[in-house]
């Protein structure tokens, strides 16, 4: 059986962090950061530099995706 390989668009995207009481905890970085910026409000631009948790569903896709991390 060959080994299985990252995902490594899904690895620029997500980071995977393992913890003892919540189990898996998926990061996913905020959209729309790229540019465009000077425009949004300062609460948007402040919420920007955040990372978001990822919902269930996609959640069970990434870690399909990244099986190695």
């Amino acid at each position: 059986m060959p080994k299985m390989k990252t995902h490594k668009a899904a690895s620029k995207r997500f980071v995977i962090k393992k913890s003892k009481k919540h189990g898996t905890i998926v990061l996913k970085r905020t959209d729309g950061q790229d540019h465009f910026n000077s425009r949004e409000s300062g609460n948007t631009k402040r919420n920007k530099r955040r990372d978001n948790s990822a919902s269930n569903p996609l959640k069970r896709t990434v870690i399909k995706l990244l099986p190695n991390l």
